[in-house]
């Protein structure tokens, strides 16, 4: 791989990026590299904790580029060492090459491309954050502790797994307990006790008839899926207490509010929330960001039922695209075409340029 354009810079990056196991809470060594990297070719880095932010441009109209530099735990029956990149049949095969260190790679090729043919945004700036422990899913979130350390932003890009299509909705995911109460008894007095189990499976029932008629045109409709029921502490006695968990995926075409006060309103037991953080967003097919990313790619907008760092921009309008199949992402099979990793530097170079083409916007604050 001996060609020095910007396309195979990034695959070569990523080979690298492939390299670190970077696990959840142990970015440190990976944040080194990329540090060093992109210091290396001119552009300042600052680090907060182990998430790593660069800017180029002065102005206050700010574009943020934002993608991960986490992946989840290996496989059991991955082709390939999952650490140590391979390369097969035009493919890059390993743990992190789709979800989602080729975008990591793609967007620091772009900006560092950008900036050393001495292309700056007028009255604008490209800010790249490069964070950590996306893929934990609760308790800390590199994005999240960042923004506040982070100028006012105008859009933003984060990158993750999307064929290189423009995502403007995603979903979020509401998490219910449900505690249905009775009175125990011993199971050959049954009728001296209130059993619990029936109660939840009756309210069971009342869940999955609950009809939500307002559908997003791109996600289309709200699910509301039982996944767990426990009840019961003894083979011969009448339960007094049966839990059972819900897991709702929600659209902007409901709050969580309203979501949490229809099964209420719905189900006869104690409904409580278990997490409610992970909203659902959506970015106006109006807004600049996504005139540009459709003009870069030719692709029309779509919704994505998998979720990422965009709920914590929420208010800023933003979409999500990057190299590679969402499919793949946290498979054994993990792998993603050379050919896109090259693609997706000059897709994101161009909705950058693209951007800042079209007409100003103020900064709004997260």
């Amino acid at each position: 791989m001996t060609d020095s354009s910007p396309q195979h810079q990034a695959l070569r990056l990523l080979i690298d990026l492939i390299r670190f196991p970077s696990l959840s809470h142990q970015e440190g060594p990976i944040a080194d590299f990329l540090e060093d990297y992109i210091a290396e070719r001119g552009l300042a880095v600052r680090r907060h904790r182990d998430n790593l932010y660069f800017a180029l441009g002065e102005g206050s109209d700010r574009l943020l580029l934002n993608s991960h530099l986490d992946v989840v735990p290996p496989s059991a029956d991955h082709p390939f060492e999952p650490f140590e990149p391979t390369l097969a049949d035009g493919y890059l095969f390993g743990r992190g090459a789709v979800d989602a260190k080729a975008s990591v790679a793609s967007m620091v090729v772009a900006v560092l491309e950008l900036a050393e043919n001495g292309w700056s945004p007028e009255n604008g700036q490209v800010l790249v954050a490069l964070t950590t422990c996306e893929e934990m899913g609760k308790g800390y979130n590199g994005l999240e502790d960042l923004l506040p350390h982070l100028p006012a932003l105008r859009a933003a890009l984060v990158g993750e797994p999307t064929d290189l299509r423009p995502c403007t909705s995603q979903k979020g995911l509401l998490i219910l307990n449900v505690r249905a109460t009775g009175h125990a008894a011993h199971a050959a007095r049954a009728s001296l006790g209130e059993n619990a189990i029936v109660k939840a499976a009756d309210d069971i029932r009342r869940l999955v008839e609950i009809r939500l008629d307002r559908d997003d045109p791109l996600l289309g409709p709200v699910t509301v899926t039982p996944t767990i029921v426990s009840g019961g502490t003894a083979k011969n006695t009448v339960p007094e207490e049966c839990t059972f968990t819900v897991d709702i995926r929600s659209t902007p075409a409901y709050s969580h509010d309203e979501l949490v006060a229809i099964v209420r309103d719905a189900l006869e037991s104690d409904v409580q929330i278990h997490s409610d953080r992970l909203v659902p967003v959506r970015t106006s097919l109006e807004e600049r960001i996504v005139r540009a990313a459709v003009a870069a790619t030719g692709e029309e907008p779509f919704g994505s039922p998998t979720m990422s760092d965009w709920i914590f921009l929420s208010g800023t309008p933003t979409v999500k695209i990057g190299p590679g199949s969402s499919d793949l992402s946290h498979t054994s099979n993990e792998r993603i075409s050379m050919d896109e990793v090259t693609r997706a530097v000059g897709v994101y170079k161009d909705v950058i340029i693209r951007y800042f083409s079209l007409e100003d916007g103020e900064p709004v604050r997260n």
